[in-house]
């Protein structure tokens, strides 16, 4: 349901209320339906929540319905929630509807109680809340219990607290003015959902009908029209026959789109993060480099003044090459003048290495953050084309997977395996290679095996450079430039007694030199 058509529902019964609750059935584990009876005794009908997803429904039904409790929650809702209808109110005119019940007197007296519905597509739900007002508040049990396992973004579970949807921003038709109406003269009347509260796409397919426009054209000079049929569509949310199938097929389109657009978030986000996490890796390399000259002009004059500096000293004051002052120099007391030195130019050294490892890499780490930035940012717009679209291209740049290990395939066709973990390499080079199958590692650096599946036969000088990239860019000198890279047969790689799973040592190994990059 859309929420024109619950508001729909909430004006034809609200003149009622309070209204007497005379008991509750459950035709199913998933409906609810309320027996209502006005002041005076004129029976109302059933009030019924349906609450299955992915289409839940609230209406006034005249039929009569049965049925006992299927299910705990049922139970508790039959048991606690016994008292007046006393008035109903929906937030704003999005789907999410409470229901206000007084006390009831008893066996046992039951205090005030509220009902949330969420008449949400796939998120729907119904809650039994504390008393009070507004749409907060505590649960008391709800009818599914929503933990962080299934939705990271918003969890619903007994005993917490409710947290209504965020606020927005949409103009109410049914308030809306002429001159608001304008504004949307040149916005396609199927996307008027996105500026006008209360319309899903089965409503704004009939609005496009009743204002007599096909859902991609914006109404221009006609927007008097397009008003209008908006102004009939709040004073009767019904739909055609004709656009009821239509409608459905845009709403299964909505609902695929939706949920595509939120699979494809969480992967793009994780993107956007790790770039951005290397940029500052760069950043912090560069600030690093700076350190490293502070370490090799101290180191230089240790070297130059070792034999003035006292043997086992935690400081020196060394006078500066440029004959202006003195530089302090911390120590560490155990080692020599010297050695103290030479663990400055290492130091030094190792930042220098990683900084210029990084900056290779920086001209394209904020090309591809520019990229995912500028994919999440068509993201939300996107329609269902573009989203399917952009599912396959990411898609197309995963690696295989496969249960052992990322899959790839060298450029003459032999299946390359790369080990994702101690345990995957074990498994790739002591039980899935074959004793003629190639094995690949980055020299001097851990990192993944690489295994190649040749059936025995040699490989090709670009086969061996592929696989090769490939054990240096998933090792310890990812984005280096000059990496040197071991390769031999899997019969040449055995696993010391005793050796954690992933060490290895080998014999009768050639090695190549190749970039750290991913191959293209």
């Amino acid at each position: 349901m859309e929420g024109l058509m619950l508001a729909r529902v909430l004006r034809d019964l609200s003149p009622h209320l309070p209204a007497r609750h005379l008991g509750w059935a459950f035709p199913d584990e998933t409906t609810a339906a309320l027996l209502l009876d006005a002041p005076g005794g004129t029976p109302l009908g059933n009030l019924v929540l349906g609450y299955r997803p992915p289409q839940p429904v609230l209406f006034l039904s005249r039929e009569r319905l049965r049925g006992e409790p299927h299910n705990p929650f049922q139970r508790l809702l039959a048991a606690r929630v016994r008292g007046e209808l006393l008035h109903i109110e929906q937030l704003k005119l999005d789907r999410v509807v409470a229901l206000h019940f007084g006390p009831a007197e008893g066996f046992i007296d039951q205090p005030p109680a509220r009902l949330l519905f969420e008449v949400t597509g796939r998120n729907a739900n119904l809650l039994v809340l504390e008393a009070g007002e507004g749409f907060g508040g505590r649960i008391t049990l709800a009818a599914r219990e929503i933990t962080g396992s299934r939705n990271r973004f918003r969890t619903v579970r007994s005993g917490g607290l409710y947290t209504p949807p965020p606020p927005y921003d949409k103009f109410d038709p049914r308030h809306m003015t002429p001159e608001e109406a304008r504004t949307l003269a040149d916005v396609p009347i199927g996307e008027w959902r996105g500026r006008v509260d209360g319309l899903g796409p089965l409503l704004s397919a009939e609005l496009a009908r009743r204002a007599e426009l096909s859902p991609t054209q914006a109404p221009g000079e006609a927007w008097e029209r397009a008003y209008a049929a908006l102004k009939s569509l709040v004073a009767d949310p019904s739909v055609s026959e004709g656009t009821m199938s239509e409608g459905a097929r845009e709403t299964a389109r909505h609902e695929k789109a939706t949920l595509l657009r939120k699979e494809l978030r969480e992967p793009l986000e994780k993107r956007v993060t790790l770039l951005e996490n290397q940029l500052g890796d760069v950043a912090r390399a560069e600030e690093g480099v700076e350190i490293a000259a502070q370490d090799r002009l101290e180191a230089d004059l240790l070297m130059a003044y070792a034999h003035t500096v006292e043997p086992g000293a935690a400081s020196a004051v060394l006078p500066a090459f440029d004959g202006e002052g003195e530089v302090p120099v911390a120590l560490e007391p155990q080692l020599s003048a010297v050695q103290n030195a030479e663990k400055r130019y290492a130091r030094a050294r190792r930042r220098e290495e990683v900084y210029l490892r990084l900056a290779e890499r920086e001209e394209n780490i904020r090309s591809e953050l520019e990229a995912a930035r500028e994919r999440l940012a068509r993201l939300e717009q996107a329609d269902l084309a573009q989203l399917e679209a952009l599912a396959t291209d990411l898609e197309s740049e995963k690696p295989e997977r496969s249960p052992y290990g990322a899959r790839y395939r060298t450029p003459g066709g032999h299946e390359a395996l790369v080990g994702r973990n101690n345990k995957e390499n074990a498994t790739l080079t002591h039980r899935v290679g074959r004793s003629m199958d190639w094995w690949f590692h980055a020299q001097g650096y851990p990192g993944s095996h690489v295994l190649v599946r040749s059936g025995g036969k040699d490989l090709d000088l670009p086969d061996i450079l592929y696989a090769a990239q490939l054990a240096a860019a998933h090792s310890k000198a990812r984005g280096s430039g000059n990496v040197p890279v071991d390769y031999t047969r899997i019969k040449y790689v055995w696993r010391p007694r005793g050796a954690p799973a992933g060490q290895v040592h080998y014999t009768d190994q050639k090695t190549v030199f190749v970039n750290g990059d991913l191959p293209g």
